[in-house]
């Protein structure tokens, strides 16, 4: 081995593999560094990062649908400032999905750009993306107004009919999702609404049999929506209730109210089961006088009759009172005859009389005249009628209405 080491050609041999050596060591190192440059930022170069950018989509869409791509992306850029400053500025620039000659189906793809300056990094966020492709279709539907909020209406308001104007769209999506469609709604907020809506703007949604809302392209994608909203009435007549008893004395002469009818608004359905509105009870146990008392009205659940809460209703009492003994005077009995009350047993019998409570409270005992007319009576018993005169405004009964008499000479 000494030998080769003294050897010229030996000792050229080695330099020349140490060398070659360290130029593939070095080789490689470079071409590792570049690489690592290009994906890591320069730390020596401006960077910006544009928020939102649209994705686009490059496919036939005449013939496919495609779902997966995200709206918008991030974009960041890297590079000199001045360059970098109006290309985030103008946003002359294109970010896309290229899907074209890919077949229906599943595929991850990356997002792409254009319109960038070539000296400018760029770093997409997603870089990549899984979309799905299937073939389009497309369908006309009608639709169904549907209504939030619409146990806020006014008590009383009721919705008569809708219509959109168009009075159909046209969903476009994957076959697969057309089938799926079960109802298609454009939904009008009523609350509080107490007038008709007309040609309100509302966005069409598109549903399945569930409820799911399902991602279509709806054209045109909101309708004008009119809705007939309506507050209905119906004029019945309107009774007094009452309840309790009046009084010891008194008897009820008139109760009403100061009007016949009142009309009632509420929906079409609360409607047709209201053929009458009474009062609420009105307590007669707690009526001492006539007069005028207001009293609620009793409605139904849903119904009302607008600035008439309660209505005046006139109470007449009738007062019952009796006067004892009243005297009975005889008239026209023959000189020399004597008469003797059989019944009543004496010349005096009891009148009871009812009326107002004015009118009898101001009637007195002395008021009343009870006459037996004798003339022409012959001895012997006999059944007489009586008179009774008295204040015209009480009714008046008496006691007996003929009294039986004996004459005698």
């Amino acid at each position: 081995m000494d030998n080769w080491f003294k050897s010229p050609w030996f000792v050229r041999a080695i330099s020349l593999a140490f060398a070659v050596a360290l130029y593939v060591f070095v080789q490689v190192e470079m071409d590792q560094y570049q690489n690592e440059s290009r994906l890591l930022p320069n730390t020596n170069a401006d960077i910006q990062t544009i928020e939102n950018v649209p994705v686009n989509i490059r496919i036939n869409e005449e013939k496919y649908v495609v779902s997966g791509v995200p709206e918008f992306a991030a974009v960041s850029l890297e590079g000199s400032t001045g360059t970098l400053t109006a290309t985030a500025r103008n946003q002359n620039f294109d970010i896309y999905v290229d899907l074209e000659g890919l077949d229906p189906g599943t595929h991850t793809v990356e997002l792409k750009h254009t319109g960038i300056p070539k000296e400018l990094n760029v770093y997409i966020e997603p870089k990549t993306i899984e979309v799905t492709i299937e073939e389009r279709a497309s369908k006309d539907f009608a639709i169904a107004v549907d209504y939030i909020n619409r146990n806020k209406l006014p008590e009383g308001y009721q919705i008569d009919s809708s219509q959109t104007e168009p009075k159909q769209v046209t969903v476009t999506s994957s076959k697969e999702v057309i089938d799926q469609i079960a109802i298609v709604k454009a939904f009008v907020d009523v609350a509080e609404a107490d007038e008709s809506i007309d040609s309100r703007e509302v966005p069409v949604k598109v549903y399945d049999a569930r409820g799911n809302e399902l991602n279509a392209r709806v054209e045109p994608p909101s309708v004008n929506v009119s809705v007939q909203i309506s507050n209905p009435s119906k004029t019945v007549p309107l009774s007094v209730e009452t309840a309790g008893e009046l009084q010891d004395g008194y008897s009820l002469g008139s109760i009403s109210a100061n009007i016949d009818e009142v009309e009632v608004f509420a929906t079409s359905k609360i409607l047709q089961n209201i053929k009458e509105v009474s009062t609420e009870k009105i307590n007669l146990a707690d009526i001492t006088e006539s007069g005028t008392i207001e009293a609620g009205l009793a409605l139904p659940d849903g119904a009302n009759v607008p600035g008439k809460d309660s209505v005046e209703v006139t109470v007449e009492l009738e007062r019952t009172k009796t006067f004892e003994n009243i005297p009975i005077s005889t008239e026209n009995l023959n000189d020399g005859q004597d008469i003797t009350f059989i019944n009543p047993n004496g010349p005096e019998m009891d009148i009871t009389v009812t009326g107002s409570q004015n009118s009898v409270s101001e009637v007195s005992k002395d008021d009343f005249r009870i006459t037996l007319d004798a003339a022409g009576l012959e001895n012997g018993e006999h059944e007489v009628s009586i008179s009774v005169d008295g204040p015209e405004d009480v009714d008046i009964k008496s006691e007996f209405e003929q009294v039986t008499i004996e004459i005698s000479q």
